[in-house]
């Protein structure tokens, strides 16, 4: 990987080419340590990784940096560092701890918990004729998964593949990706990560990956086992060979990268890598050394040092040129925009310094907007070049189709339709104009949370399988069971729940943001109320491909909808309109009651109104005028709706979608401004305007 030239990154220059490189038919490994007094690099042998073959110390350098030039430094050599320094506090120094160096491209792991060394690798791969798919951000539709978990069960994958990095990539999967019409794979971590020590005292695995060991090298797991057997460069071949043909199938790869803590938990946990290197200098601690935690997970990484930022800078360039990914996803992102103070700030210099970098400046930058820190929660305050994930829209979307349903079961329906209405119209009360709807991640779930199926099925959760009590996991999850807790056979709960599930399925794949949906959602996926699954690497979290009907119909509603987005350019806005300007790539939207008539300001807040109708019509630069209308009502009364006759220049509506179908239909039939439509309870319904 290039050196970065540009000063304005942190460290500068000095931070240049940590790690190993190979030249000269020598190795030269450079570690930065400002607080140690000695560093070592032991070497092992090639099979045996308890036995010490050779050792040689490191030398100082300005700036923090510690540097050996060495033949014992090969492609495949086993190693790790050995660091001492002064005691007090902030510093755990340990001279006989073996370390991993944190810019290790290549990991080997021996007997115990904690016996992982680096190794050495070469960097290379033929890339043929692939390229980066650089989906539009207006034609982006990102699907949430688990590597392991999306290919587990497929019957038309051999099963030497299941669960891994070549099984993704298999023709079977390709074919299903493109029949769904997503455009980009965001894969839950998949940076090399360990389980906590109380998950294995438990008999539980830390299956989400949110507990990384090194942030260079690709979990050896999921590596097929011929890779696995074959060493660090097959797994790192088998890899990069997924991105190739995903990227020959244009479809796109995101990661979900965590970057705010590591595996070495709390003071007292494993000392594997940062902890030994440079305690003070790596995670965020007060003056007595205590560590000061925003992740929840025992330590935070410090990004207010230039060698914790440039560690995450490094490792995002590495990624996203060695490995070609299109974009990630930074969990729990707050915490690595924060300052020296521990304060959260927009001009944090790593944000900065990721938006600009010219290797990441096309790729897509996705922050989940919060963490557990004072001040943690940011939505909608991180700067221009990034994403956030919406988690206002899920609520207001979850209130909307499910609570609200609930509570007017038992009164009437608390809110109006305003705040649903501004979320689905891209949330312009959360994002600065300049960003406009797309700096929005529409989700309705995710991985952390109630799967589609489980929202409209459980009022609470179920997590006992995980062995916390059911303590663990989100207590607000504003879900609606329908009547009955967990599974039934009543029909009428049944079919009130998959309309529900298409209800929001439709709000977000007709919603002006990027939406965003988690896998398995499209056949109504269950995780038996479990709303944590993190420690179940089990069937409850693998996608199953053995549907029933109603899951082929609900696929069906997801391809449709799919498709209707990449058709109409008004529904897909990366600007937001301004009265009585022409703004290009903007949706002018015009808003009807049930009557056809415009709204009325009282109507947005009147919990009686849960009705209208939304017109959009997109100004595009680079494809044909269109608009739609999107009729939505938020009852379970059916309602008769009176299509709008004041629209200009609008002869008739072809009908596209309706939630209320237990299987989408061809549609085309037309109506008239001013027809009368019967409209069900709790639907959705669109079309074209002509």
């Amino acid at each position: 990987m290039p050196a970065i030239r540009d000063i304005t990154v942190p460290g500068g220059t000095a931070l240049d080419n940590l790690g190993v490189r190979l030249h000269d038919g020598v190795g030269t490994l450079r570690v930065w340590s400002q607080n140690a007094s000695s560093i070592e690099l032991v070497v092992f042998d090639a099979t045996d990784l308890d036995w010490v073959t050779d050792q040689v110390d490191l030398e100082r350098l300005p700036g923090g940096v510690w540097e050996v030039t060495t033949e014992l430094l090969q492609p495949g050599t086993r190693y790790a560092i050995r660091v001492g320094g002064p005691h007090g506090p902030g510093n755990t120094f340990n001279p006989e701890t073996l370390l991993l160096d944190p810019y290790a491209r290549g990991l080997a792991q021996g007997d115990g918990y904690e016996e992982w060394r680096s190794v050495v690798i070469v960097d290379g791969f033929d890339w043929g004729d692939s390229v980066k798919p650089r989906i539009p951000l207006d034609r982006t539709v990102i699907y949430e998964g688990h590597l392991k978990g999306l290919t587990k069960r497929q019957p038309d994958i051999p099963p030497a593949l299941h669960g891994t990095y070549a099984g993704l990539a298999h023709p079977a999967m390709i074919e299903y990706f493109h029949g769904l019409g997503i455009t980009s794979i965001e894969l839950l971590p998949v940076h090399a990560f360990v389980p906590e020590p109380r998950l294995l005292e438990r008999g539980l695995t830390n299956y989400w990956g949110y507990n990384t060991l090194n942030f260079f090298t690709p979990h050896n797991a999921y590596a097929t086992e011929d890779a696995r057997k074959g060493g660090p460069e097959a797994v790192l071949a088998e890899f990069k060979g997924m991105v190739r043909l995903l990227h020959e199938a244009g479809l796109e790869v995101i990661l979900d990268v965590v970057y705010n803590h590591t595996s070495e938990e709390g003071l007292g946990g494993p000392r594997s890598s940062l902890r030994g290197i440079d305690n003070a200098g790596y995670y965020r601690q007060d003056s007595s050394g205590a560590y000061i935690d925003t992740t929840g997970c025992g330590n935070t990484l410090d990004t207010s040092t230039d060698a914790g930022a440039r560690l995450v800078l490094d490792s995002l360039r590495y990624w996203a040129q060695e490995m070609q990914i299109d974009g990630f996803r930074f969990d729990l992102a707050a915490a690595i925009a924060r300052d020296a103070s521990h304060t959260y700030t927009p001009e944090h210099p790593l944000l900065t310094a990721i938006a600009n970098d010219p290797i990441l400046k096309d790729t897509k930058l996705i922050a989940e907007p919060w963490d557990v820190g004072m001040g943690g929660w940011q939505t909608g305050n991180f700067p221009q070049g990034w994403l956030e994930w919406n988690d206002r829209y899920r609520d207001r979307v979850r209130n909307f189709w499910l609570s609200d349903i609930d509570y007017a079961r038992r009164a009437s329906a608390p809110v109006g339709i305003g705040g649903f209405a501004t979320r689905l119209a891209g949330s312009s009360n959360t994002f600065a104009d300049e960003r406009g709807p797309l700096a929005s991640i529409n989700f309705v779930t995710a991985h952390d949370g109630f799967t589609l199926n489980d929202l409209v099925s459980y009022d609470v959760k179920h997590n006992e399988a995980n062995g916390e009590h059911n303590r663990d996991g989100a207590d607000m999850n504003r879900a609606f069971n329908h009547g009955i807790e967990g599974p039934t056979d009543d029909p009428a709960i049944l079919a009130a729940r998959r309309k529900a599930m298409r209800n929001l399925l439709g709000t977000l794949l007709l919603s002006a943001g990027i939406p965003m949906l988690t896998a398995g959602d499209e056949v109504g996926r269950t995780q038996r109320g479990n709303n944590n699954a993190y420690a179940q690497d089990s069937a409850m979290t693998w996608l199953g491909w053995d549907p029933e009907p109603w899951q082929e119909d609900l696929r069906a509603h997801v391809s449709r909808l799919i498709e209707l987005r990449s058709e109409n350019p008004a529904l897909r806005p990366s600007k937001y309109a301004r009265l009585g300007e022409h703004i290009p790539n903007a949706s002018v939207m015009d808003w009807f009651d049930q009557n056809g008539e415009t709204m009325e300001s009282d109507q947005w807040t009147d919990p009686g109104n849960r009705t209208l109708q939304y017109v959009a019509a997109s100004t595009p630069d680079r494809e044909a005028a269109n608009r739609i209308l999107l009729i939505v009502h938020g009852t379970e009364s059916p309602i008769d709706v009176r299509l709008p006759e004041e629209l200009e220049d609008a002869t008739r509506f072809v009908s596209l979608w309706s939630s209320a179908d237990e299987r989408p239909d061809a549609g085309g039939e037309t109506f008239a401004p001013g027809d009368i439509l019967p409209i069900p309870g709790t639907s959705m319904r669109l079309f074209r305007v002509e």
